[in-house]
């Protein structure tokens, strides 16, 4: 009874939502693959690579080419593992998608920019080894949760702005995603007071660094040349307070960047992880709209 009432709850939740932004009508999506391949556990760091970092990738089984996404779990940049985000891999392998799940380095042992490296490193290593995973490298999107999301969402950001300081030595268009399906995003860090997650991220304290604050937080490094961006975000998350993701939607609509929001009400920040389904599939559809291929004449 103690873990009917709370499932009955998330249910009667499941359609009080908001979402903004979303288009009028359905996009064609992409046809289910069928059975999926899993291949574990790839080194792709270059031997320099402070350390080796991993991924695992999750394809259709039949040939033939295949957009792509690169994947990316939370924990506050200091835990967890892509073991998190294995089934959500798994959903997009079977919706036609190649998942590319990886971990990346953890503070306090590494601070910021090696986890922006690390994923415009994974980025570069996709789009290399895309003839052997059968990846479309023209198709490629980014999806991540809470920490995830923050990094996914720096990587649109800094990608899509070649001024941007952040870009040497490991990112530039390359690592660019079509597209991004971010949830529980912290976008902007300065908002943080207290707490030792992000001052160990960044190396600091806020008032002892704060452009590097500003610098690591996606909302400040927006432009017209953002990739297009799904939020999803619960409006009870006391983690990730929810005007993260609506601060973030504002600018990207500011900057004409195709955006939408997804608000799951009565949502904290686990639980938008753990029960996220309606806001997945729309972020599935979201990603079915901007990396579906083209059109033939």
């Amino acid at each position: 009874m103690r873990l009917l009432l709370p499932a009955l709850l998330l249910l009667a939740l499941g359609g009080c939502v908001r979402h903004l932004g979303a288009p009028a009508g359905e996009p064609a999506a992409l046809p289910d693959s069928g059975p999926i391949t899993e291949i574990r556990d790839r080194v792709y760091t270059p031997d320099d690579w402070p350390r080796a970092l991993h991924a695992s990738v999750y394809r259709p089984r039949a040939g033939g080419r295949y957009p792509a996404v690169l994947v990316v779990h939370g924990g506050g940049w200091a835990r967890r593992s892509p073991a998190d985000m294995a089934d959500l891999s798994r959903w997009l392998a079977e919706h036609g998608l190649v998942a590319v799940n990886i971990e990346y380095r953890f503070a306090p042992a590494y601070t910021f920019p090696a986890q922006l490296q690390d994923l415009q490193m994974a980025m570069r290593w996709l789009h290399v080894h895309a003839d052997e995973y059968g990846i479309d490298r023209a198709r490629v999107g980014a999806w991540g949760y809470s920490s995830g999301a923050h990094l996914v969402a720096l990587l649109a950001t800094v990608a899509g702005d070649p001024d941007n300081p952040l870009n040497p030595p490991y990112g530039g268009p390359v690592t660019r995603p079509k597209a991004v399906v971010a949830g529980g995003t912290p976008s902007d860090l300065r908002k943080f007071k207290g707490g030792e997650l992000v001052p160990q991220f960044l190396g600091g304290e806020r008032e002892a660094i704060p452009a590097v604050y500003a610098r690591a937080s996606p909302v400040t490094a927006v432009t017209p040349n953002t990739p297009p961006v799904f939020l999803y975000h619960g409006s009870w998350d006391r983690t990730v307070p929810k005007d993260h993701a609506v601060d973030f939607y504002d600018a990207l609509r500011a900057n004409g960047v195709d955006t939408e929001l997804y608000l799951l009400n009565g949502r904290g920040h686990v639980a938008t992880f753990l029960f996220g389904g309606g806001a997945e599939e729309a972020g599935l559809r979201f990603l079915e709209r901007h990396l579906s291929a083209p059109r033939a004449d």
